[in-house]
């Protein structure tokens, strides 16, 4: 039955939600936080980071000014999300959305929604807005690659309404994922539901390897401006 699991799992690249037990993911050397991995995993992240950062100096400094020209507020945008064990942190990203955005209370970004502006709309969806990230990647808070981090209002529904959900915080948040490469945009329980199938098979099977078939994979959907968030 559990080799027949395991296959359908592979098969999919995402684990049954019905079936999962979180016993399935204690021994695993990225939960547990055995030192070699996360020595590695956190070289990994310090490097890639600092490429990431030095190499996109010039996109980077480009897309500031055009957000600083052509609405008015902040050119970056700081909001509270949830890490490893329940941590909470300031994420940092360009700013894609008017600054009023939430002055109705937080709510998931839709597919075609207003309060995106139009830098943000292209920034959004090549993924540009999320490099600033990797300063949170520098400081610990992130990983590069692991689930995506939500934001505690968020957490707090989805906990109660999707099974093991809690279990995608035994390791650390990152700045793309499994779930992101594999699953469509989407802003639903339903979603997140699904997202959390792909992020439990990533911490099931992780490994520096599938660490950076996720990278490679993540440049070519920001160019194809596919994917999730």
């Amino acid at each position: 039955m559990d080799a027949d699991k395991s296959g359908v799992e592979h098969l999919d690249g995402r684990v049954n939600l019905e079936l999962f037990a979180e016993q399935e993911i204690d021994g695993i050397p990225v939960v547990r936080g055995d030192l070699w991995v996360r020595g590695g995993k956190r070289l990994s992240d310090i490097i890639i980071s600092l490429a990431l950062i030095l190499f996109t100096l010039p996109l980077l400094l480009t897309v500031a000014a055009l957000i600083r020209l052509t609405s008015r507020g902040p050119v970056f945008y700081s909001q509270t999300r949830v890490g490893r064990h329940g941590r909470h942190f300031r994420i940092l990203k360009f700013r894609s959305m008017t600054v009023d955005a939430e002055r109705d209370g937080a709510k998931w970004a839709g597919t075609n929604d207003a309060r995106v502006t139009w830098i943000g709309k292209i920034i959004r969806k090549t993924r540009i807005d999320e490099i600033p990230q990797a300063i949170n990647i520098l400081r610990g808070d992130m990983s590069f690659v692991g689930p995506r981090p939500e934001r505690p209002e968020f957490t707090a529904i989805l906990n109660e309404q999707i099974p093991h959900y809690e279990e995608r915080h035994r390791v650390k948040p990152g700045l793309t994922g499994w779930a992101q490469i594999n699953y469509e945009y989407g802003a639903s329980v339903e979603d997140a539901r699904m997202k959390l199938r792909y992020d439990l098979y990533y911490i099931k099977n992780h490994s520096l390897i599938l660490d950076l078939f996720i990278i490679v994979r993540t440049v070519s959907v920001a160019l194809l401006g596919t994917g999730s968030r």
